[in-house]
């Protein structure tokens, strides 16, 4: 059996070894992610979902014996690089994968690909990694950051808006999300209103959304920050009157449980939701209500996924990262394996292509506040920036 110690948000290395698989030394991966602050319930939900996909196999990956070494880089950066230099230099991990913030993974990235290991990513995905400066060993299974937003924009525009203000924090994913968003909305962009990364007191964007006077508001704030910013929006008293279009960082399970009815009929967009009809998702969600006792979110998936991806590429290699790496990035490419979202392939620049779906916050017959899954936004999506990515 798989041992487990739970230090990781003191910042102590947590080790999850298999006893028995195709080599007696097993593949060190790397999961740098966040675990503490406002913010840390998103790396729980993707250390929490890649450690169920290893508890289906007796904490292996792909028959393959593997160790996890997990850390909270607690949303800093400096964090972060002294966490993969030890785990690169140090600890010898082989994969590195975990990073959820996009001011996190501009440091880890390329120095886990400076050091010629595997780059794989359940959630951060800045376009800088997706056009140009795309990399062989840099594969990101959650989505491109700007596609996120690309498919509120859609959504919004179906819906009839002709203008929004747009919403985010200062920092490379905020960018990336309001890029994306404007790419794909036809309004008018009343204003551009960036934040902290980290804020906690909206009182002066809200007065200016009231001013400003859109029909619609978009934003992206994970975690904490899209709790404290809906809380506040509702008792503004301007939900009704100002309609909220977001993408799923700002309103999934956890969120929605957190704000209660403010988040009712607020309109999402994902590429996953509990409710999709397929067996490997049904599989997960039964799965990690077992082992934990709360509901996922798009982040456990992305975690799950992310460890089945991987566990796909060891079967394939018995057990081979660095001893095949050719074979393995061949093996990751191929994507072989039943992702909880439907449909998964990867594009040309490692980042994947699947669809998006309309969600919208409801009551179901229980009186029990839903995320419920209304439609398809866009099939086979793929990001924007794949055409200026060299590789094929």
């Amino acid at each position: 059996m798989a041992s487990r110690l739970t230090f990781a948000a003191l910042g102590i290395s947590t080790a999850l070894v298999a006893t028995a698989a195709f080599a007696d030394d097993p593949v060190k991966i790397g999961m740098i992610t966040t675990l503490s602050g406002p913010a840390g319930y998103l790396g729980e939900d993707v250390r929490d979902g890649f450690t169920l996909a290893m508890d289906e196999e007796g904490g292996k990956l792909g028959g393959a014996n593997v160790e996890l070494l997990v850390e909270d880089d607690g949303l800093k950066p400096e964090n972060a690089q002294q966490i993969a230099d030890r785990m690169l230099k140090r600890d010898g991990v082989e994969i590195v994968t975990g990073v959820i913030f996009s001011n996190i993974s501009p440091i880890v990235a390329p120095m886990t690909l400076g050091a010629g290991k595997i780059y794989i990513s359940p959630n951060s995905a800045p376009s800088i990694f997706a056009g140009e400066k795309c990399n062989e060993n840099y594969f990101v299974v959650s989505w491109q950051n700007d596609s996120l937003h690309e498919a509120a924009g859609i959504a919004a525009e179906k819906a009839g808006y002709k203008s929004a203000v747009a919403l985010a924090p200062n920092y490379q994913a905020g960018k990336d999300a309001i890029a994306g968003f404007k790419r794909r909305f036809g309004g008018e962009i009343v204003d551009e209103i960036y934040t902290q990364l980290g804020q906690s007191d909206y009182a002066a964007e809200i007065a200016k959304i009231r001013a400003d006077k859109p029909e619609m508001v978009f934003y992206f704030l994970p975690g904490g920050m899209g709790i404290n910013f809906m809380k506040q929006y509702d008792q503004a008293g301007l939900k009704a009157d100002i309609p909220l279009v977001v993408s799923a960082p700002s309103l999934e399970q956890r969120i929605m449980e957190a704000v209660g009815e403010a988040s009712l009929g607020v309109s999402t967009s994902s590429h996953w939701n509990i409710d999709l009809d397929n067996a490997a998702n049904k599989t997960f969600v039964e799965g990690f209500r077992a082992k934990y006792d709360r509901e996922p979110t798009p982040y456990a998936s992305q975690g799950y996924d992310t460890a089945k991806l991987i566990a796909s590429a060891l079967k394939a290699t018995g057990g081979k990262v660095s001893g095949d790496q050719d074979g393995f990035r061949t093996a990751l490419k191929a994507a072989d394996f039943d992702s909880v979202r439907g449909d998964f392939k990867f594009a040309n620049n490692n980042h994947p292509i699947h669809d998006w779906y309309a969600i919208k916050a409801e009551k179901g017959p229980d009186g029990k506040l839903r995320l419920v899954t209304t439609g398809v936004i866009a099939e086979d999506h793929v990001d924007a920036y794949h055409e200026k990515c060299p590789m094929k």
